[in-house]
């Protein structure tokens, strides 16, 4: 068994409140620089700067594992993980045709910028991608599972965008297996509150928008395996 530091919520250029300093580069470069061992990019209801952020991650020597922040119909934040890029951008694409499409005003939330893999800008989102989506919560996980993607309810202790606090219960049909927090410290008070959560998985990411929010060598997974499927296997059967 292997521990790995991790941070698998983080955002780049392409999310609009992401910095423009958050580059697929810039973020593997200060993963590396902090400790981490394993992180996710996470940008909202798109996975497109995930080809030039694996390959950044490869060259620092990091896991690296292709992600989403999806936004339900609910205005619900889920975490999307994936294992393979090619089943990160095939979702990514139906995402995109189920996102409520609305031009973003980048003079107010920001641009939204794809990058390759020697961080040169390659193109711009034109719709506001933090949007929310057709897709409804309870639908997540099985449509996550036809993309071979992993479901991971974002930011429960939050008071906006979570599950928490836009359903005000977590429902006792859901099937995730994990779930995240922003602050460790809120874990006792929505576990005695959420019995579903006694049995899940629990991770702490920072969300980061801004480089120097991105987590130090903090929080650590036990995985049998250093690889994205070690990383997936762990989150999903129980190992904190």
């Amino acid at each position: 068994m292997k521990e790995l530091f991790y941070d698998f919520h983080l955002h780049s250029c392409l999310s609009p409140c992401g910095d423009d300093n958050m580059t697929p580069a810039n973020i593997a470069g200060m993963a590396f620089v902090n400790g981490l061992q394993a992180i996710a990019l996470t940008d909202h209801n798109t996975a497109r700067n995930c080809p030039a952020f694996l390959k950044h991650c490869e060259a620092y020597g990091l896991v690296g594992l292709p992600g989403m922040e999806l936004t339900t119909s609910e205005e619900v934040h889920v975490v999307c993980l994936f294992t393979r890029l090619e089943n990160a951008l095939a979702f990514d694409e139906y995402v995109h045709e189920q996102l409520i499409k609305i031009p973003n005003r980048k003079e107010y939330f920001g641009e939204q910028i794809i990058r390759d893999e020697n961080d040169e800008a390659v193109g711009e989102e034109p719709y506001f991608l933090p949007n929310a989506t057709n897709i409804s919560f309870d639908a997540v996980y099985d449509l996550l599972e036809s993309y071979g993607g992993f479901m991971i309810p974002a930011h429960l202790d939050k008071t906006s965008t979570s599950l928490i606090s836009n359903l005000g219960f977590v429902p006792p049909d859901s099937k995730f297996k994990c779930f995240e927090l922003h602050k460790m410290e809120n874990l006792h008070r929505l576990r005695k509150s959420n019995p579903y959560l006694d049995n899940c998985v629990v991770i702490c990411d920072s969300d980061a928008h801004y480089l120097e929010n991105i987590h130090q060598a903090e929080f650590k997974l036990l995985v049998e395996g250093a690889t994205p499927e070690g990383i997936i296997e762990a989150l999903g059967r129980g190992i904190r």
